[in-house]
């Protein structure tokens, strides 16, 4: 007989699930191949080189670096500031700025207290971001 067993005295009901395997891994390459097709791409204009050195170098001169310096002095774009007076020429510096951002340039022999005072100055007198410069080769 048909779907008789030998020895089992009765039918079993067993379900077929190879063709639902089957189904599902077809369902899941469809998904697969869907991803990179539903990435969305965005339409950017980059400026010729002649304009992005431009800006380069504007914005490089735009920048205010504070110097930390080995002696124990302070400077702002290497021009020599008083520690006292720190405060009063930030402000004088970033009151009319709509950008506040600074980087500190810190000597090696410097202690993180002083650079950590120094960047409570500049808070104080308005800067909002402080960036540090990376440490020059020797």
């Amino acid at each position: 007989m048909a779907g008789m067993e030998a020895g089992s005295g009765g039918f079993r009901n067993e379900p077929n699930v190879v063709p639902m395997i089957d189904i599902l891994l077809v369902l899941l390459i469809i998904f697969m191949m869907q991803v990179p097709l539903q990435r969305k791409k965005m339409d950017v204009q980059l400026p010729p080189e002649l304009q992005q050195q431009q800006q380069q170098q504007k914005a490089a001169s735009d920048q205010i670096v504070l110097q930390l310096n080995e002696d124990g002095s302070y400077a702002i774009n290497s021009a020599p500031v008083l520690k006292e007076n720190l405060e009063r020429r930030l402000r004088e510096i970033y009151d009319p700025r709509p950008t506040k951002l600074m980087f500190i340039k810190t000597a090696r022999n410097r202690k993180f207290e002083e650079v950590v005072e120094a960047m409570d100055i500049a808070r104080g007198a308005g800067v909002q971001v402080i960036g540090f410069t990376p440490p020059e080769a020797k």
